[in-house]
């Protein structure tokens, strides 16, 4: 198959970024807007053969617009917004919300109910940053930690971990969820984000088969070359068709996250390491194979970059992944030493339900660090699973989520 088919490259998302009011009455209005926008230009997309697998819609922080005052209060107002979501006919396209950051301790403490009680139309993400001292909010990680737990204890398997995450140096404007936020000053724009595994391991196929082996430098800089020039003719398709869309709409275009999105329903980024001559994902060479992704995604020219723009590895989005847990060829270590030259951390990695908060805390502390001291986004996205115990199988049940053997908190 040819590197410029549409087939291996999907849309992941639209996101829509939109900042809502206190006027309860003006949501319907800017939801809908949002909606119909993002289903306008998927079509767009399909109509040169870009297939849309989802919409999406981000909010300024909650704070800002839901009545916070009590969880009740909170809840009504999210079983509204809920109410104009289910009502919409978007022809198919499935549609995720985001309902922004939560910005201090009552905030997130809300969360656990509010995730339990809307899903996937409830993706949240909480900002921890560093204190005049250069040192991580200990208390809000202690929070943060908290929520998790209580998420997991509640939602069915600790399923609902899926919409709810820990930010360090992230920035507006990630297209996926549930890192993505929001500020109200930067108004209505829109990210889109692609689906490439499929794309990667099908120019590297192809390469390997024509080439014969040659010097492992050689080897890596035709890698790299290949892989960004597949990458590259999409990503400028993509922007050639929104420059060219003779609609009107309320949202700029603010940019695309090149990262290369995992999905259960594409190749595993384990094939692609595979490909590169790595005997599996955590055997040695895994780390420079990872840097040379990453150099990948951040050589994309001719638009903005935002968002992560690097090597994803979400464990349980990723069959290749969540097989390589079985086999026990990477732990959490490995996943940190990894963050340090790509990825987004910790995402969404099942640890034990009886887990210490203290370790997962700590975990987390030793994530925002690299975060800041390499200045590069990083998250964590645990999934503490009720009854499990490291070693043994999730047995999950949403259809976003790969199974695979739970992973020890160091």
């Amino acid at each position: 198959m040819n590197y410029t088919d549409k087939e291996l490259c999907r849309v992941r998302t639209i996101t829509t970024f939109l900042v809502l009011g206190k006027e309860r009455d003006s949501w319907r209005d800017d939801i809908e807007t949002a909606a119909y926008f993002c289903s306008q230009l998927a079509a767009r997309f399909l109509e040169n053969a870009y297939l849309v697998q989802s919409i999406r819609i981000v909010t300024n922080p909650f704070g800002e617009y839901l009545d916070t005052s009590s969880l009740e209060s909170a809840k009504a107002d999210l079983d509204y917004i809920s109410g104009l979501l289910k009502a919409l006919d978007l022809q198919g396209l499935r549609i995720r919300f985001a309902i922004g950051e939560a910005r201090n301790s009552e905030e997130v403490a809300l969360l656990p109910e509010l995730i339990l009680a809307h899903g996937d139309l409830c993706n949240a993400c909480v900002n921890v940053g560093l204190d005049e001292h250069g040192v991580l909010d200990n208390e809000m990680l202690q929070r943060a930690t908290a929520a998790v737990f209580e998420i997991g204890r509640i939602t069915p398997g600790g399923e609902g971990n899926f919409n709810f995450t820990v930010n360090f140096n992230c920035e507006p404007l990630i297209p996926y969820f549930p890192a993505s936020y929001h500020g109200s000053s930067l108004g209505n724009c829109f990210v889109i984000g692609l689906e490439t595994p499929d794309l990667l391991v099908n120019v590297l196929q192809d390469y390997n088969e024509k080439n014969p082996r040659s010097s492992h430098n050689e080897l890596f800089k035709d890698y790299a070359a290949v892989m960004t020039s597949a990458l590259q003719y999409h990503v400028s398709s993509v922007v050639s068709i929104i420059e060219n869309w003779p609609t009107a709409h309320g949202f700029s275009f603010a940019g695309i996250d090149s990262s290369a999105a995992p999905s259960k329903d594409c190749s595993s980024i384990v094939d692609v390491y595979k490909l590169m001559g790595v005997d599996y994902f955590g055997a040695s060479g895994t780390v420079e194979a990872s840097a040379l992704l990453t150099r990948v995604f951040k050589a994309i020219t001719g638009v903005p970059l935002v968002g992560f723009s690097g090597l994803m590895l979400a464990v349980t989005e990723d069959t290749g992944l969540a097989e390589a847990t079985r086999r026990r060829e990477f732990d959490i270590r490995s996943l940190l030493t990894y963050s340090a030259v790509c990825g987004i951390g910790l995402d969404t990695v099942p640890i034990p339900g009886a887990s210490s908060p203290e370790k997962v805390t700590a975990l987390m502390r030793d994530t925002g660090t690299m975060a800041f001291r390499l200045n590069k986004p990083l998250t964590v996205r645990l999934f503490p699973v009720p009854g499990v115990a490291a070693g043994e199988s999730t047995s999950f049940e949403s259809s976003d989520l790969c199974n695979c053997t739970v992973l020890d908190v160091p």
